[in-house]
């Protein structure tokens, strides 16, 4: 076989070796928005403009495109530096089960852990959009199944059954309708427009985004006669296994759903909050069964500012989610470490408890409860709020809550028509670090 010819050196042409060093300063630069680059020092004491047009040029070299259109017809784009790269892959292997994950979230707890997500998510999605409510105070609602005695618990309450609902629709299409029953499900009942829920907006209904400081409007979506159209192509680059295209890495496709929702604003109210959901069941549509256990929305509550300047990142610079990219990428590590911290923390807290235990009957779910009662010594605890906790049927928390006050753990009360299970001497005993003796069966 003949070899091929050998291309013509670069080397010593000017605009290849000019090339060569902006794309060496673009790979080790973070990924700035002019805002903020043009207060940065020039590294080979340049101009700062010439900079940025540098830098653009090569990530101009490096886009593609997503099916979803500005209002004037542009499209959005992406591009994947490294350090982006690496970041979605680690996501990758941890959300998709294939990289070490704690064993509780797979093993008999594994209930417990999923509702507590479930509640969290619920509880800080619905403070994130003006929910004013303690987070016990919420707990308890969702933990007793009590009715919302405000319009924020309603919110909280709302969430919490379109996170349900949510999870059971992973392996249905997305359809428009889907989407308006979710809408529907987060705010029927606490929404200022009284038609306003399970309904797209009306052209004579004028939405806008303003920032709650100055008043300023930030962002204005398309207009209303659009929307159908615009929902059915989301719907459609949702459902693809291959959007027509370059590839689009799953955990990408979610988020750039999630910014979709946010951008066409198709509700009255309730926007965020269905944009947040549908990028849950994007993730978990996509293998990434991790996501049903982390609360993204409180890492966006920590830094809502951080949030809006992504999003306005994107839409100031050429429509590149990127920026967007970038941020939701930190949202999930973050919600990943914090659901790692907890896990390990309760793992050191039940570990020392059964040690004290070893000597005594209990189950997982009853040392989880006796965990808890240690830490939160007021707490009451109910068969619906047991069952409730862990998942189980009514008869299983029955049974968990009456055993464990015949060994003295609990002391059992009566409340109206339902039994109140308080600690009891040996919770008291423990509390002292005094260990339990054998209880008698």
């Amino acid at each position: 076989m003949k070899r091929p010819a050998s291309p013509p050196p670069l080397t010593g042409l000017g605009f290849m070796d000019s090339f060569d060093k902006v794309r060496a300063l673009h790979r080790a630069t973070a990924y700035l928005h002019w805002d903020e680059l043009r207060h940065r020092s020039v590294p080979d004491g340049g101009d700062v403009k010439t900079w940025w047009l540098q830098l653009k040029a090569i990530r101009r070299l490096s886009y593609v495109e997503v099916a979803l259109r500005d209002t004037s017809g542009a499209p959005f784009r992406f591009s994947i530096p490294n350090d982006l790269h690496r970041k979605v892959h680690e996501l990758d292997r941890i959300m998709s089960g294939h990289a070490d994950v704690p064993a509780e979230v797979k093993g008999a707890t594994r209930d417990r852990y999923l509702l507590a997500g479930m509640r969290e998510e619920a509880i800080r999605s619905s403070q994130l959009e003006g929910a004013v409510t303690t987070r016990k105070d919420a707990i308890e609602m969702l933990r007793t199944g009590r009715s919302p005695l405000t319009n924020d618990e309603r919110m909280i309450a709302n969430n919490y059954a379109a996170i349900q609902w949510i999870r059971d629709q992973v392996h249905q299409p997305l359809t428009p309708a889907m989407l308006i029953e979710v809408q529907r499900i987060l705010t029927e009942g606490a929404i200022d427009v009284a038609d306003g829920a399970g309904r797209l907006r009306r052209p004579d209904e004028k939405v806008e985004v303003v920032d709650p400081n100055d008043g300023d409007v930030v962002h204005t979506p398309p207009p209303a006669e659009q929307l159908e159209a615009r929902l059915a192509t989301m719907c459609e680059f949702a459902n693809s296994p291959d959007p027509p295209g370059a590839f689009i890495h799953p955990v990408l496709r979610s988020i750039t759903l999630h910014f979709w929702l946010a951008y066409d604003h198709p509700f009255v109210d309730g926007n965020g909050r269905t944009a947040r959901a549908l990028f849950y069941w994007s993730m978990l549509r996509q293998g990434y069964w991790l996501t049903e256990f982390i609360t993204i929305s409180k890492i966006i509550r920590e830094a809502p500012a951080q949030y809006a300047r992504a999003f306005l990142f994107t839409e100031t610079d050429d429509n590149d989610l990127t920026y967007f990219y970038f941020h939701q990428i930190d949202v999930l590590d973050k919600s990943l470490r914090a659901l790692f911290d907890y896990l390990a923390k309760e793992k050191s807290e039940t570990s020392d408890l059964a040690r004290r235990l070893e000597r005594v009957n209990v189950n997982p779910r009853q040392l989880a409860l006796l965990s808890h009662a240690l830490r939160k010594p007021a707490t009451e605890y109910t068969i619906a709020s047991h069952q409730q906790r862990h998942g189980i049927v009514y008869d299983t928390a029955r049974v968990d809550l009456l055993d464990l006050a015949k060994q003295g753990f609990l002391a059992r009360r009566k409340r109206g028509r339902e039994f109140v299970f308080v600690g009891g001497r040996k919770l008291q005993a423990l509390a002292t670090g005094e260990p339990p003796r054998r209880s008698r069966r």
